[in-house]
This record gives C-alpha cells, structure tokens and sequence, in this order.
C-alpha cells in the first residue's frame, strides 16, 4: 500500500463511537439552550455534553459487567477524552497544559456522575444538582432549572428503557 493510500484512509470507527456522537448530537439541540438556559459557551457546551454522559454511563453502571457494559464505559470515555482532548487543541491551547486540562474535565465529569447518580435515586434535589455542575451556581431562572429537571429525568428514563444493542448503535 502506498504512503498517499495509508494516509488517506478511512479511520476504523472505534468502540463507542456512535453512542458518542449521539451524545454530542443530544447535548447541542437547542431546547438546552433556549428552554434550558444552559450557556452557550464552550464551558455550557461541555457541561450538556457531560450532562448527557454521565446519563448514558449511569445506565451502562446499572447493568454491572452484564454484555461487556463496563468496557463500553470506559470505550465511551475514552472518546470523550479524546474529543476534550482534540477541543482544546482547537481553541489553541497548547501541548504542555492539554493533559492537565482534559485531566480536570474527566474529574469534573467524574463528580457529576456521583451528582446526577445521588438526584436521579433520590438523594438530592435534581434542581440542586443541575445548579451546581449544569449551570455553574450562577442564578438562573427557576422556571429554566424546572425544564433542564423535567428533560433529564425524561432523558434518563428513556435511556434506561433502551435495549442495550439499541444503546450501543447510538440510539438516544
């Protein structure tokens, strides 16, 4: 095979990678934005996206090692990882502090996750988690917190409801 034909080849799809851009594709429809009052910055942007994650691997958390669900985790955050990664290169942050700055969202990711686990089972106020890692606790209208509230827990319940072959393909 020639250098031209190696380099210009299809990159193999990688585990993971439907689910993600469904993800994606959910974190960005407008409604977040609008109805939500999410900000529409790159912080507001990573927070949907982190936000819609951490609902997708709490359901891949509530099947144990059932189906390779623990593997599919960590393949979606690799992905997520490699596109905060490939973000930042973006916006022109630079090589040196790359690393420490994906490190930080995969831990901010990580304390959502426990956030968003506690609210949906009960054990905080939804409103008062989507405060703090949705919106930052910048005061946002309550009416707006109410609706983010209404689409998560819709949004939660509908992933829960998906079999899981349908999940992996990027069904949301």
């Amino acid at each position: 095979m020639s250098l031209l034909a190696r380099l210009f080849r299809p990159t193999p799809a990688l585990p993971g990678d439907a689910l993600y851009r469904a993800i994606v594709v959910e974190a960005r429809q407008p409604d977040w934005y609008m109805a939500g009052s999410v900000p529409d910055t790159v912080d507001g942007r990573f927070d949907a996206v982190a936000l819609v994650l951490a609902l997708v691997l709490l359901r891949l958390e509530s099947e144990g090692d059932a189906g390779g669900a623990r593997q599919f985790s960590a393949d979606l955050t690799e992905r997520f990882i490699a596109d905060m990664d490939g973000s930042l290169r973006e916006l022109g942050i630079g090589d040196p502090t790359v690393g420490k700055q994906v490190g930080k969202m995969v831990s901010a990711l990580g304390g959502r996750l426990g956030a968003y686990r506690d609210a949906l089972g009960g054990g905080e106020d939804l409103g008062d988690a989507l405060a703090r890692n949705l919106y930052r606790g910048v005061a946002v209208d309550p009416a707006a917190v109410d609706w983010a509230a209404r689409r998560v827990r819709s949004l939660a319940a509908r992933i829960a409801s998906l079999p899981r072959a349908d999940l992996d393909a990027g069904s949301l």
